[in-house]
């Protein structure tokens, strides 16, 4: 009951509302001793009636347009995921229909079909590789003991960290390489087929824009920028038949992930609104290009609702750092 109450008190509605989007990856199976900044099903579940019982969980899109208008209910909420993992049709969307509720899925088409995105090689070589060390000094990323859960998940933060932000071919290059030393044959069945995004779509879900390839956006040319947006959106318009009027941007945090140019961009493209993954809750005051988006890592209702509680009141230094550039 206390964090309705300050839920409510944070969030009132009405032109005074604000908008709490959360954003999600991967909805695991079951419970997984490596993969722990992803939440499993029994996790998950957990989050979504947290999210019943304190707020008014609506679609993004309308969620948006209330926004704008100055209606959004008291303790406004909307889901969102990127990226376009499998798990999110088989294991998030049962969850999310059994609860009454839907979701937006940020998809980077350029992975459909078959497609892995090299951080996902590098996770998956390093969770399934038999050998007890990695040698990865030839690549110029140090020597790893994946000896135990802890040890490779250790491993994988590292390199991941050291790995992000480089170029693209070259991230791919060593993700490929890395998937060689470990000796590990790698299933491609990590994200969604283009049908299975349909059938997402026909589940009740919304689908977004986010880029062909997943790029660091900062690193690239306008023009690049506007290639990666613009043929994502017109691929996924052209698999479902409709307008996508949302996006998200890639890793997207302001001045590092992407910068005012590119959301300049976003906006000549005719979205209309874009997320980024700076922490703070979106309201009347908020650039529709640059909406605050929060990961809500807790396990624990009380930590989850506290933390809830305490993004809605971070708004002032995200737009200091949205408006810089």
């Amino acid at each position: 009951m206390i964090f309705r109450v300050l839920t409510h008190a944070c969030s009132p509605g009405g032109p005074r509302g604000k908008l709490s989007i959360l954003i999600f990856h991967r909805v695991l199976p079951k419970d997984d001793g490596i993969l722990n900044f992803d939440v499993n099903a029994v996790e998950f579940k957990k989050i979504i009636r947290w999210l019943a019982k304190w707020f008014n969980v609506i679609a993004l899109d309308q969620a948006i347009l209330k926004l704008k208008e100055g209606t959004l209910p008291p303790r406004a909420a909307a889901i969102t995921f990127d990226d376009g993992y499998e798990d999110n049709l088989s294991v998030a969307t049962p969850i999310l229909t059994d609860h009454g509720m839907t979701a937006t899925f940020f998809v980077a088409s350029g992975y459909l079909n078959g497609g892995q995105m090299w951080n996902d090689t590098i996770i998956e070589s390093i969770r399934h590789c038999s050998l007890p060390k990695l040698d990865l000094v030839s690549e110029g990323l140090g020597h790893y003991d994946l000896s135990g859960p802890h040890k490779r998940l250790i491993a994988i933060n590292k390199i991941l960290k050291e790995v992000k932000y480089r170029a693209s071919t070259e991230r791919i290059f060593l993700a490929s390489q890395i998937e060689k030393l470990t000796r590990v044959k790698l299933n491609k069945n990590l994200m969604m087929t283009s049908e299975q995004v349909i059938l997402l779509r026909k589940a009740g879900m919304s689908i977004g824009a986010h880029t062909v390839n997943h790029p660091i956006l900062a690193k690239l040319s306008a023009e690049d920028v506007q290639l990666e947006i613009q043929n994502n959106k017109h691929f996924l318009e052209s698999l479902l038949q409709e307008r996508v009027g949302l996006f998200a941007y890639p890793n997207g945090k302001p001045n590092i992930d992407y910068r005012l140019l590119d959301a300049q961009i976003v906006r000549s493209l005719g979205f209309d609104a874009a997320v980024t993954t700076a922490w703070g809750v979106a309201d009347t005051h908020s650039d529709l290009m640059q909406l605050p988006r929060f990961t809500p890592w807790d396990r624990s209702s009380f930590k989850f609702g506290y933390r809830m509680v305490k993004n809605m009141l971070g708004n002032s230094s995200i737009r200091a750092l949205q408006n810089a550039d």
